[in-house]
């Protein structure tokens, strides 16, 4: 199915949302992951669900997102296939596996992306990395995914400041937006955005960057002593750097996922500067998000809180269907991101889990 899939992302983030194709490529992925993922198949089986009875995508069983560190959820032998791995919090925590045959689909759907919502005005721009690039981190997938738009989107000037050997050079960074002189890209893992601007503040540092600057950040807003909310941390990227809200995109990502999610804030603006911001994450077409009822999986209206589920095409040789630990709610075409599962939700992804774990030792014994 390579060859349609790409084709089917290829046609871009503007694309018609063709619900009909993409509920066909979904069941059939279904139907070759459910034939050779045995934990996967194990995990459908134990939920009644099979190829046989699931006649829609919403229908697909989703694994937990934990099942990545507990088992491995390949559909194709992994001898030669590209490996990325999560960072884990702590040294005795697992860390998720995530095989791709190759990386055909995920840098097509990167880049398109990545184009549309943090360059929606431009082809290029010098791009300046707060994370370590790729050779540094193989099996980072945040680290494959930020080399690839320098490698296809970064002007001359583009560079890189965080490094595994001596970490964040804030005062070179800092010297490099001082001299920029054309409009550059900040793209940041969360922590070391955060751990800049609070050098900026410490030293008493402001700079104003070039008009159509602008800041993308991933991850949390951790700081050396606490954690920020969103909205302010925004307002501080704005007083050190002097690049407006309009202008600061969030890209939402996992190693579990090959798609990612951006925030529209960036595009809209550039179709319409006089209309009001409003921040929610884009799911692309060969995606599709739900918010759903952490117990019992139920589809939750349009507002209300939930863990967020994807039925992502581009995860073709692991499993499609993906719940998260995560709890949003739907917005417009698309999803805002609350934060971290807690109290009945984290229990709900608990319960997902064992139910994994349970299939594959009883099939085990």
């Amino acid at each position: 199915m390579t060859t349609e899939l790409l084709e089917f992302v290829g046609r871009g983030i503007e694309a018609r949302r063709d619900d009909a194709e993409f509920d066909d490529l979904a069941l059939r992925l279904f139907a070759y992951q459910f034939a050779n993922n045995r934990p996967y198949r194990l995990l459908a089986e134990r939920r009644g669900r099979t190829p046989a009875n699931v006649s829609h995508w919403r229908e697909i069983p989703a694994v937990p997102i934990a099942a990545f560190k507990e088992t491995l959820l390949a559909a194709e032998p992994i001898d030669s296939a590209i490996e990325f791995n999560s960072s884990g919090t702590t040294r005795a925590e697992h860390k998720s596996r995530h095989f791709h045959p190759d990386l055909e689909l995920y840098d097509l759907n990167a880049q398109l992306n990545f184009k549309a919502h943090v360059l929606p005005d431009r082809e290029q721009m010098p791009l300046l990395v707060l994370f370590p690039p790729r050779h540094e981190l193989p099996n980072s997938s945040l680290a494959h995914w930020l080399s690839l738009m320098v490698e296809r989107f970064g002007l001359p000037g583009s560079d890189w400041f965080v490094s595994n050997s001596s970490g964040l050079d804030a005062p070179r960074l800092l010297s490099t937006l001082r001299e920029a002189h054309q409009p550059v890209g900040v793209l940041a893992a969360s922590f070391g955005l955060v751990h800049f601007l609070e050098y900026c503040q410490d030293h008493g540092e402001r700079v104003t960057l070039p008009p159509g600057s602008r800041v993308m950040d991933t991850g949390g807003y951790k700081g050396r002593s606490r954690e920020y909310a969103k909205d302010e941390l925004y307002t501080m990227v704005t007083d050190c750097l002097g690049v407006p809200a309009s202008h600061i995109v969030n890209m939402y990502g996992m190693t579990e996922h090959g798609t990612q999610f951006l925030d529209a804030v960036l595009r809209d603006h550039v179709r319409n500067p006089a209309a009001g911001l409003v921040r929610y994450k884009v799911v692309p077409p060969w995606a599709r998000s739900l918010v759903v009822d952490p117990e019992t999986m139920v589809e939750r209206p349009p507002g209300e809180r939930g863990l967020l589920l994807h039925v992502d095409l581009i995860n073709r040789a692991s499993a499609l269907s993906v719940l998260t630990e995560d709890v949003g709610h739907s917005l417009g075409d698309g999803f805002e991101l609350l934060g971290r599962a807690q109290g009945s939700e984290a229990r709900g992804c608990s319960i997902a889990l064992d139910e994994l774990i349970e299939a594959v030792r009883g099939a085990a014994r």
